[in-house]
C-alpha cells in the first residue's frame, strides 16, 4: 500500500512545502484538494518534479451528483479537472455527492446520480483516471449530505459498472455511520480506490481514538490492495512527530 499526506497537515504552508515534507518522510503522495488554487499548474508541474513527490489526489470544482439539472455543470468542471491531473500527474478525483432534494424520492435522486456518473465514465474514458465518490457521514461533519453508508455506495458503483468510476472509503466517516469498519473496508475493496483514515472522536491522527489501525490496515492489506490510503486527519502534537509515530507504532506493525 501506499501512503499520502493531505493538504493542511502543516498549517499555513502550501503545497510545495507539503510535498518536500512527503519526500521528507518517506510518503508516496499528496493530496491537495483545490487544484484550481495552485497557480500556474505547468510551473508547479516542474517543481513537483524537482522536489521527487506528486500529488496523488485532488477534487472536483462541482460537487453535486443528485440533481439532474445540475449535470453539465459537473460534468464541465471534471473536464476541468481532468486536464489539470492530465498536467500534474494526478489519477484520483475525489466527489461528494450533494446534499439530499427535499420532496424528491431517495430512488430518484441515485438514479440521477448513477447517469451523471456514466458520463463521468464515458467522459474518462481511455484515461487512468478515477473519478471517486465519497460517503460523508451525517452524524458530526455533514449534515444533510445524500451519500453516507457504503453499502449503498458499492451499489450506486455496481450500477455504473465502469473501472474509471470508484469508491474512496474514509474510515472516519463510515466509523460514524455504520461501524463495521474491518468488514465493509474489506468486503467492498473492489470498489474502492483509495482510502482516507483518521481516528474517531475528533478525526485526529490514527492512534488517538477508538480505532485499531493496525488491525484495520492489516485486513486493507491483505485484500491485495495496493493504492493509497490517505491521513486526513488532523494533529494534536507536530506533525513531523506525529508522523514519525505513525509509521513507529502503526506501519511497523503491519
Amino acid at each position: 500500500m501506499k501512503y499520502s499526506l493531505c493538504i493542511g497537515a502543516y498549517q499555513g504552508r502550501d503545497a510545495l512545502y507539503h510535498l518536500r515534507k512527503v519526500k521528507e518522510h518517506g510518503l508516496d503522495g499528496l493530496e491537495v484538494y483545490k487544484w484550481w488554487e495552485l497557480g500556474d499548474l505547468r510551473a508547479f508541474a516542474k517543481e513537483q518534479e524537482a522536489i521527487g513527490a506528486g500529488i496523488s489526489a485532488t477534487c472536483t470544482k462541482v460537487f453535486d451528483l443528485v440533481d439532474p439539472a445540475k449535470r453539465e455543470e459537473y460534468l464541465a468542471a471534471l473536464g476541468e479537472t481532468a486536464e489539470a491531473c492530465r498536467m500534474l500527474g494526478i489519477r484520483s478525483i475525489i466527489t461528494q455527492t450533494g446534499q439530499v432534494r427535499a420532496g424528491v424520492p431517495r430512488e430518484a435522486q441515485r438514479a440521477a446520480m448513477v447517469e451523471t456518473l456514466k458520463r463521468c465514465a464515458e467522459l474518462l474514458q481511455g484515461t487512468e483516471l478515477v473519478l471517486e465518490i465519497e460517503p460523508l457521514n451525517g452524524l458530526v461533519d455533514h449534515t444533510g449530505h445524500y451519500l453516507q453508508r457504503s453499502d449503498e455506495a458499492a451499489d450506486i458503483i455496481d450500477r455504473v459498472g465502469d473501472r474509471n468510476v470508484k469508491l474512496v472509503f474514509d474510515v472516519y466517516h463510515q466509523q460514524i455511520t455504520e461501524g463495521n469498519v474491518i468488514r465493509n473496508a474489506t468486503g467492498y475493496a473492489g470498489r474502492i480506490n483509495h482510502y482516507h483514515i483518521a481516528d474517531n472522536p475528533g478525526r485526529k491522527r490514527p492512534g488517538t481514538g477508538e480505532l485499531n489501525y493496525v488491525n484495520i490496515l492489516r485486513a486493507i492489506r491483505d485484500t491485495g490492495f495496493q493504492g493509497y490510503v490517505g491521513l486526513e486527519c488532523g494533529y494534536t502534537i507536530d506533525t513531523d512527530e506525529a508522523i514519525r509515530q505513525f509509521k513507529e507504532q502503526i506501519l511497523s506493525q503491519l
